[in-house]
């Protein structure tokens, strides 16, 4: 995932409006996003360190970039949820997001030791 590619689902999760489903959602897209920027980074530093893991961290962090994009989504979903219903699913969704998001950054971090 490009750095202009996250950048764009940052913008998009920070444009949400303000109320607390949204911010919720948003918080975890943006969270989300930080963990597949920093899974990258570690992909790139085992990758430059020569280590064998480098395959390793880059699938974690692809795993993150892809969860980074589900929030997006699903903070997205939120803002247009028709009822409270969705909008709470869609919240989980891009809570669940950033989870899978930490998990494949610390992977990543952990494969380039």
């Amino acid at each position: 995932m490009s750095i202009n590619k996250l950048l764009v689902a940052m913008s998009l999760a920070l444009a949400l409006a303000a109320c607390s489903k949204q911010e919720a959602a948003q918080d975890a897209a943006a969270s989300a996003n930080e963990a597949a920027t920093e899974a990258q980074a570690a992909a790139d530093q085992a990758a430059a360190a020569g280590t064998q893991t480098a395959d390793a961290a880059q699938q974690a962090a692809d795993t993150a970039a892809t969860a980074a994009d589900a929030a997006t989504d699903a903070a997205a979903q939120t803002a247009g949820a028709a009822t409270d219903a969705a909008a709470d699913q869609a919240k989980d969704a891009a809570k669940a997001a950033e989870n899978t998001a930490e998990q494949a950054k610390d992977a990543a971090e952990e494969a380039k030791k």
